[in-house]
């Protein structure tokens, strides 16, 4: 009987740590530590500074998590109804809202502490601005408010190669601000591909997205349009000296790509060109910014 109760401590010990692991949204929290590390990588000619690089990368994801936690407390109403989220730690009842909380907190307070005591001051006001930007400005005010909601606060999710950049450097840098504004281009056809798709769930939750408000074919053409913008600003480290023939090429192809998906969704789609061009615009921007990496080394 022991060890049978061990074994079921065991399990629900595993099941709750899991819970909170999907709370800091691990998949988008890596995608942010690789753009934060090529930031990183192109803002020095040599080595990088090991404490201010692996410190610096432990608070912004630290941090990041965090942002990601009060996001999954302040949306757990909306949670409960869409069919994508409702299995999320909170509207499942595997958490409480106060352990959220609590969670939430602690990391946002580590990770900030680690910024101002290992790497500098400024990465961690602007990290702090950035979480602030995320969970407070967007999820609990921007989100319900206006269809244009992912391209105002797409600046909070922009920052991390910026963040990256101050870490290793304590100073901004134009070129920094140049990967931030990739970034920020990218983000609304990569979010509203998958607001189509989501299109039913975010109108039953009474989230003003972009397909609800003014419709799948108008969201389309956005996408495609963006998509275009994206191309040049993508093409703009090379114009300005920061990468080379390597990056020119692996831009070219992969926003000739993005190109493709969002023409197709817009003039070729079947049911399942949005999440196609929503699991792409992910690929894109990683391997873009992979790109990025190889060009500045080779």
């Amino acid at each position: 009987m022991s060890n049978l109760a061990g074994s079921q401590t065991l399990v629900r010990t595993r099941s709750t740590l899991q819970s909170y692991y999907q709370l800091t949204k691990p998949k988008v929290v890596a995608l942010m530590l690789l753009t934060a590390v090529v930031g990183m990588c192109l803002a020095m000619p040599g080595a990088l500074p090991l404490q201010q690089s692996l410190l610096g990368l432990l608070g912004i994801g630290l941090m990041a998590g965090s942002a990601a936690a009060f996001n999954h407390l302040i949306d757990q109403r909306i949670d409960a109804i869409m069919a994508r989220t409702y299995k999320r730690p909170l509207p499942s009842g595997d958490l409480s809202s106060a352990k959220v909380f609590l969670f939430a907190t602690s990391i946002g307070v580590v990770g900030f502490a680690v910024l101002i005591a290992w790497v500098n001051t400024l990465t961690a006001v602007l990290t702090f601005a950035s979480l602030l930007g995320y969970a407070v400005i967007y999820t609990m005010y921007l989100k319900r408010a206006t269809p244009q909601n992912i391209v105002i606060a797409g600046i909070a999710g922009a920052m991390p190669p910026l963040l990256g950049w101050v870490a290793v450097t304590g100073e901004l840098h134009a070129n920094a601000w140049l990967l931030v504004m990739i970034i920020f281009i990218w983000t609304p056809p990569h979010f509203w591909a998958l607001a189509i798709h989501r299109k039913d769930d975010y109108a039953k939750a009474d989230i003003p997205m972009l397909p609800v408000t003014h419709g799948v074919e108008y969201t389309k053409t956005s996408i495609l349009l963006y998509t275009i913008l994206l191309a040049l600003v993508c093409a703009m480290p090379v114009l300005v000296g920061m990468s080379g023939q390597i990056y020119l090429a692996s831009s070219t192809i992969l926003s000739a790509g993005f190109i493709y998906h969002a023409w197709k969704l817009k003039y070729k789609a079947d049911s399942k060109q949005a999440m196609e061009t929503f699991k792409f615009s992910i690929y894109h921007l990683m391997l873009l910014f992979v790109a990025l990496l190889v060009d500045h080394y080779l």
